[in-house]
């Protein structure tokens, strides 16, 4: 299965002011919301988050997750870039006989991640899972593996399809025109990789990505 499908239709669209935010994008921001702590999650909007609680957002989108995948009670799931692991906490109240996991490589999310799943969180890059072959029966990564540079995040992309044994989905930054360009590079604050959607499909068949994919898209 690989098909190009919004499963985030049900998570709150954030207003976005692309033109205010890159007035204020200076290279001390970009470097700060680089270093992937307190200032990128709970510092200033300009930063990053602007603030990154739980709110309860992600339970609609788990649903919908096991409802596509068709997961068992006790399904083995994997969060790429799992921050405070707030999805992950929502996969343990709908499955509360799983196996959750959530890798990031910031140590202040780690440390500051609810502590339903917190000792469930590694500090990991997604290039190299500290996990076997073919552990998961779902991988996630929303909005994080398109942090890496090219040649480490198709790295990432063979690394998620080696720890999966079932489906897996990602969500990454592109555009489909020029606005949409214009405005992401207004918007992204630590994006390595960011790709027309046509040239992201010619890297998932390059690297043999097998799983789902949406993309984030500043429209």
């Amino acid at each position: 299965m690989m098909e190009e499908i919004n499963l985030l239709d049900t998570h709150p669209k954030t207003v976005r002011d692309y033109d205010k935010r890159g007035a204020e994008k200076t290279p001390e921001i970009v470097r700060l919301a680089k270093q992937f702590g307190k200032d990128f999650f709970d510092g200033d909007r300009k930063c990053g988050y602007g603030g990154y609680r739980y709110d309860g957002r992600w339970k609609s989108v788990v649903g919908r997750m096991r409802e596509r995948y068709k997961l068992a009670d006790n399904a083995a799931i994997l969060d790429i870039g799992c921050g405070k692991g707030f999805m992950l906490n929502d996969f343990k109240e709908l499955l509360p006989g799983a196996t959750v996991a959530g890798i990031d490589v910031s140590e202040y999310a780690i440390g500051n991640a609810m502590p339903s799943v917190k000792p469930f969180l590694k500090i990991a890059s997604a290039e190299k899972l500290p996990y076997p072959d073919k552990s998961f029966d779902l991988v996630i990564s929303i909005n994080s593996i398109h942090n890496l540079p090219l040649e480490r995040l198709k790295t990432a992309l063979r690394e998620i399809n080696r720890v999966c044994r079932g489906n897996s989905y990602i969500t990454i930054d592109a555009w489909r025109n020029e606005t949409e360009r214009e405005n992401l590079f207004k918007w992204v604050l630590t994006a390595e990789t960011m790709m027309h959607t046509d040239d992201w499909k010619k890297l998932f068949a390059e690297t043999g990505y097998k799983g789902d994919y949406w993309w984030f898209i500043a429209d």
